[in-house]
């Protein structure tokens, strides 16, 4: 009972799959979207002096000369001081220094702006980074479209829920190497082409949507050799609703800057899925 699509019309099936693409495109070519990253920087403990120009310790691949100096406290708390006389805002406002708080849930982080130009912090390995992004970069401009399988409601699939008892925490390896915990509540069950799949599910905090982190023979060939992401609803019932249709391209994809979670072994499906997005035909370099 498990594998069977739940029930709509295949005109509406199509419809909403269509709508669902054209928001997956409108998230990701806006102007702060994943298109715009021009850059993910490590920084040093202590002073680091930010800006386009050579001499500095962070090299911007666009913006202003000197843009300013960001420190890292010993407890990794990062102040950013601006460049004096430069026409930069922090969250919208004229300040001249300010600590760049890490974002949280609802909680956006710090932004940083000068004309197309922006930045915030963000930790990752226990390390603090500057990421980077314009709006003018070339990568959305040169944005190629998105590529899918034919929409197909046999992957549209109502799955098992199996709760844990207690949610686990597991390791989850980046595409830089680098590995943070994550929370897994339970797993998703199914059966496809005669044998039983399962896949460990990621809890990213209230509100938000449970995350799955996969790979399937078609990696590397018809869809991106590293992962997939699909998104899911709560439960409800026991029962989970995987709709592969919806599968997407990882940030890592489109751009050099992101730092993309890998599947946990758990989630390397031993078959072909033939849904979702298929490879990035633009260049992400």
């Amino acid at each position: 009972m498990w594998t069977h699509a739940l029930g709509a019309t295949p005109a509406d099936f199509g419809r909403s799959h269509d709508e669902w693409r054209a928001e997956r495109t409108a998230e990701l070519t806006k102007p702060d979207g994943w298109l715009s990253l021009i850059g993910l920087h490590f920084l040093k403990p202590g002073a680091n002096t930010v800006g386009r120009a050579a001499g500095n310790d962070v090299v911007l691949a666009q913006g202003p000369a000197r843009f300013g100096v960001a420190t890292v406290g010993p407890e990794g708390k990062v102040r950013f001081e601006i460049a004096v006389g430069l026409d930069a805002k922090v969250d919208g406002r004229l300040i001249g220094s300010v600590d760049l708080q890490l974002g949280a849930g609802a909680v956006k982080p710090t932004l940083v702006t000068c004309g197309t130009v922006s930045f915030f912090v963000i930790e990752r390995g226990g390390k603090m980074a500057l990421r980077v992004r314009d709006s003018a970069a070339a990568r959305r401009a040169r944005f190629a479209g998105l590529d899918y399988f034919p929409v197909d409601p046999a992957w549209r699939i109502a799955a098992r829920w199996v709760a844990f008892e207690k949610s686990r925490m597991i390791p989850l390896v980046n595409i830089l190497g680098q590995t943070s915990p994550a929370l897994v509540p339970g797993k998703a069950v199914f059966e496809r082409n005669g044998m039983t799949m399962e896949l460990l599910a990621i809890d990213e905090g209230p509100g938000e949507p449970l995350f799955f982190v996969i790979a399937d023979a078609t990696s590397g060939k018809e869809t991106y050799a590293a992962a997939r992401f699909i998104y899911a609803e709560a439960p409800q019932d026991g029962v989970i609703i995987l709709d592969f249709n919806r599968a997407e391209n990882p940030p890592c994809a489109f751009t050099p800057f992101a730092t993309c979670p890998l599947p946990p072994k758990e989630n390397r499906l031993p078959l072909a899925v033939t849904a979702g997005e298929k490879t990035y035909r633009g260049s992400h370099d």
